[in-house]
């Protein structure tokens, strides 16, 4: 028996299968002696738990003389491998599947470096060290280059140091598939009004100029622009609203569109939901 592979029953299931999943995943293979799929399947887990070396635990438990571990478990054909990670089933499958096929289910149980890294980074911006997380970041981005994730922690932490044009830069190396998502979205909305707000004019010169020309949309836009920018939603919102009812059609209905990015990048925010009702109002006048 490998290292990383146990026999496993109900006197020691809870110690190395419950206990064992709090530290690393633990992968059970439900089989019996009598059952063909199961001896092609076990082999195939063997090799897999001594070649990952411990990223992985494997108990393999006799169906037949463990049904009420089997029960237990709803293990109602065999081979049926169950995959727990806190003490808690996550993920499983039945069958004798290909190697391949279990390399993949393997991978989705256990965490790449650069996962880890991402846990990482989290904390030391939780803790105010935005400069070391970014380091760590790179160094996740390094070690799997196709993580996106890593690549939006990253784009929205630049945004939030205010360096505008390196998140952009991120985030438009992004698949066109995760652009679409909910976070990329928001964060590319986040990114488009930060670069907005710092090509507009200065604050009080526009409200200078719409002071002078109250129909003098650009100014308002670049108002609407700076005033989400540097998180004023509320005021930004309401400046997008007052330009619809100036002029909704102004620009190819320039402001109803930036109002939707800010609903966009605000997400799940209460806001939405109440300024969507007052856009709603606005359209129906």
């Amino acid at each position: 028996m490998g290292q990383y592979a146990y026999d496993v029953d109900s006197s020691n299931f809870q110690g190395i299968v419950i206990e064992g999943s709090r530290q690393v995943p633990v992968v059970v293979d439900f089989w019996a002696e009598w059952c063909g799929p199961c001896k092609m399947l076990k082999p195939v887990l063997e090799k897999l738990a001594a070649e990952y070396g411990g990223q992985f635990i494997l108990a393999k438990v006799d169906s037949d003389k463990n049904q009420e571990l089997a029960a237990r478990y709803g293990v109602r054909g065999i081979p049926n491998v169950k995959a727990f990670v806190g003490g808690e089933i996550v993920d499983e499958f039945s069958g004798a599947l290909p190697e391949g096929a279990v390399r993949e289910f393997l991978d989705r149980l256990i965490p790449s470096p650069a996962e880890e890294l991402r846990l990482k980074a989290a904390e030391l911006k939780a803790a105010g060290d935005a400069a070391q997380a970014l380091q760590v970041l790179a160094e996740a981005s390094r070690l799997d280059t196709g993580n996106e994730e890593v690549r939006l922690d990253a784009a929205e932490l630049l945004l939030e140091l205010d360096q505008v044009e390196e998140a952009r830069r991120l985030l438009d190396s992004l698949a066109p598939v995760t652009r679409m998502e909910e976070r990329a979205a928001r964060l590319i909305a986040k990114a488009d009004f930060a670069t907005a707000g710092q090509a507009g004019a200065d604050e009080q010169a526009l409200r200078d100029r719409i002071a002078r020309e109250p129909k003098d949309m650009e100014a308002r836009l670049q108002l609407a622009n700076l005033l989400v920018a540097s998180g004023r939603y509320e005021a930004g919102m309401d400046a997008l609203l007052e330009m619809i009812a100036i002029d909704r059609a102004w620009n190819d209905e320039a402001a109803r569109k930036t109002l939707l990015s800010v609903f966009n990048m605000l997400g799940a925010s209460p806001l939405v939901s109440q300024y969507r009702r007052r856009l709603a109002s606005a359209l129906n006048v």
